[in-house]
């Protein structure tokens, strides 16, 4: 599909247009063996929307997860569910009788993976009201004896165990850290991990690139200069401090791709995913620049080998595709010159499931010398 069409292009304005992404089935395809499994996320609680309620995105998420359409989305993601599936299967030594925590279960794929793979007993806890129906799901494949699932938060729940040997979760969010369901990770590794344990999986990092993008940043935002006629413009502000989901062509990479962060999740504290880091960007050809785009890899470094996958441009696509930020800029850069800054993330402090992203950049170069700081909120 080409991106440049709008038939791909995800405006991530908020949690309900977040949401809405995922509900954005890819066509199926063959499933091709990628190196790992996945399956369902975050967890969720299920109460009505109030008209004129408080509400946040944080409420959204998990009552959005309630919803069988992102889990089906999810579990079609052949790259994610494939992926934790291989990790699993391929690697029974890490789950041979032992005891398994599956945090944000949804409907349960991971739990099973893990039981099949001979796991002594696996709890799965998951938080929106598919729990119930992953105990359904769970009791139609013969499981009950072996995988328990707990209705609740992971931080308000008591485990019947005092400690567990795996933690398996797919906590990763648009751009890694939205929705920051990180931290109820890293609570249940302080709280349950045992001395020796292993969390999967164990490492993630935030890589960047720079891209041309100009047909899509028309359409996108020079569009509200000129409405029906009207100026519409202060909508124009507004539009660029929204990072967009969508999947970028390859050949629009304008740069290298440079790695950001890299986050060790059997050792990092929660204050780790809020960082400032540097980035050199160098131009592989001469091009405009009107966006940078981050993507995540994961991996599972535990196993006979190492396993795991990308959501970058050049890699199979995912339901995560990639995090765009528009420049105001349009950056005029030529072969081998060096688009230079630095980028800090942190979570929203009203609402920490959301990401505030700052950003600075500069280039001195022949045709082109520009010196600018923007600011994003992923909501």
């Amino acid at each position: 599909m080409d991106r440049r069409k709008g038939g791909n292009r995800v405006a991530n304005g908020g949690l309900a247009e977040a949401t809405a992404s995922r509900l954005r089935v890819h066509s199926d395809e063959e499933a091709e063996e990628v190196r790992m499994e996945v399956e369902e996320s975050p967890d969720a609680a299920g109460e009505e929307e109030v008209i004129g309620s408080d509400k946040t995105s944080a409420d959204y998420y998990f009552d959005s997860y309630s919803h069988f359409g992102i889990h089906e989305e999810m579990l079609k993601d052949v790259v994610r569910t494939k992926s934790y599936q291989n990790v699993i299967t391929q690697n029974s030594f890490l789950f041979k009788d032992k005891i398994v925590l599956d945090v944000g279960a949804g409907t349960g794929i991971l739990s099973l993976f893990c039981a099949k793979a001979g796991a002594k007993h696996v709890y799965a806890i998951e938080c929106s009201q598919m729990a119930d129906m992953a105990k359904e799901i769970v009791n139609a494949n013969g499981y009950s004896e072996v995988i328990t699932v707990i209705k609740g938060k992971v931080e308000e729940i008591e485990l019947p165990v005092p400690k567990v040997d795996v933690i398996i979760s797919e906590w990763m969010g648009y751009f890694l850290l939205f929705e920051n369901m990180l931290n109820t990770v890293l609570y249940a590794r302080d709280k349950w991990l045992a001395d020796g344990g292993v969390v999967l999986p164990d490492k993630a990092s935030l890589h960047l690139t720079a891209i041309e993008d100009a047909e899509y940043k028309e359409d996108k935002i020079e569009f509200w200069d000129n409405v029906y006629g009207f100026d519409m413009s202060c909508i124009k502000k507004q539009a660029m401090m929204e990072p967009l989901v969508d999947t970028v062509d390859a050949n629009q990479i304008v740069t290298n791709c440079q790695l950001l962060k890299t986050m060790d999740i059997s050792k990092m504290t929660p204050g780790d995913a809020s960082f400032t880091v540097p980035f050199k960007l160098v131009a592989e050809r001469n091009d405009f620049i009107h966006a940078l785009v981050a993507y995540f890899n994961v991996s599972f470094t535990k196993c006979h080998k190492m396993m795991g996958f990308s959501t970058g441009p050049r890699s199979k696509a995912t339901h995560w595709k990639q995090t765009v930020l528009y420049l105001e800029d349009v950056v005029t850069i030529c072969e081998g010159e060096t688009l230079t800054g630095s980028m800090t993330v942190a979570p929203n402090k009203k609402n920490p499931r959301d990401i505030d992203i700052k950003l600075n950049y500069s280039l001195n170069g022949h045709r082109c010398q520009v010196s600018r700081t923007q600011y994003y909120k992923m909501r």
